[in-house]
């Protein structure tokens, strides 16, 4: 059953007067959209706003985002200086981000590098991802581990080397892996909760603030799959 979060049962992975960053369910949405669903940031300033009882409108900046279907960290600004730090870091690729994918097909290799060029279609909303390049294409990098091997499934650990649309999502699908319960990308079958078994698992950045290098994990969904890591 899918449950979306809520100002009193939100995962908050780390929090100070700067940032706040969370541990995203597969039903949040980070920002508001076309569904009118409460976002994960209104979700996020109903929980300040209690805690620290603030009068008044809650600052929140939105830096990232993850796909509704994946869970994992998500990192929200508390102040302006704070939002354009980060604005910047990731923009400019100076964070570190490590994704943990359940596979079907186990890839042909234990560990390699991925580059495809992604084109994306905005009226399905998918990118397909080409060996080479092609017109309105952009290159994406990413490279893999395989963590573990189940009976049906092979856990992958993913460093992201660009930042595209649905760029973990569309590479491992090109070469014959795709992700479990993600129909868009050639799984057989959805998730109940309609999620898929992609999980932004570890952040690496500097503060924004402090100045600081600061890693961040987030524990995995409790379900059969990630259980059995």
């Amino acid at each position: 059953m899918k449950v979306v979060s809520n100002k009193n049962n939100l995962q908050v992975l780390y929090e100070d007067n700067h940032i706040i960053a969370v541990n995203k369910r597969v039903g949040d949405i980070v920002q508001g959209d076309k569904t009118g669903d409460k976002p994960l940031s209104d979700v996020i300033k109903e929980y300040i706003k209690e805690k620290y009882n603030k009068p008044g409108a809650v600052y929140l900046g939105v830096v990232h985002r993850l796909d509704r279907p994946t869970t994992g960290i998500v990192v929200f600004a508390r102040t302006s200086k704070a939002l354009t730090r980060l604005n910047d870091l990731f923009k400019n690729r100076e964070t570190q981000k490590t994704y943990w994918a359940a596979v079907k097909n186990k890839p042909a290799k234990d560990n390699d590098v991925l580059l495809h060029y992604l084109v994306r279609n905005p009226k399905n909303n998918t990118s397909k991802a080409h060996a080479k390049e092609v017109p309105n294409s952009k290159k994406a990098s990413l490279d893999y581990t395989t963590l573990k091997e189940l009976n049906n499934y092979t856990i992958l650990s993913v460093n992201l080397h660009t930042g595209r649309h649905h760029q973990i999502r569309a590479q491992l699908s090109a070469i014959g892996s795709p992700i479990k319960g993600d129909l868009k990308y050639g799984f057989d079958r959805s998730n109940p909760d309609g999620g898929i078994h992609l999980h932004a698992r570890k952040l690496t950045f500097i503060h924004p603030v402090t100045k600081k290098e600061l890693t961040i994990s987030a524990p995995l969904p409790d379900d059969v799959i990630w259980n059995s890591i």
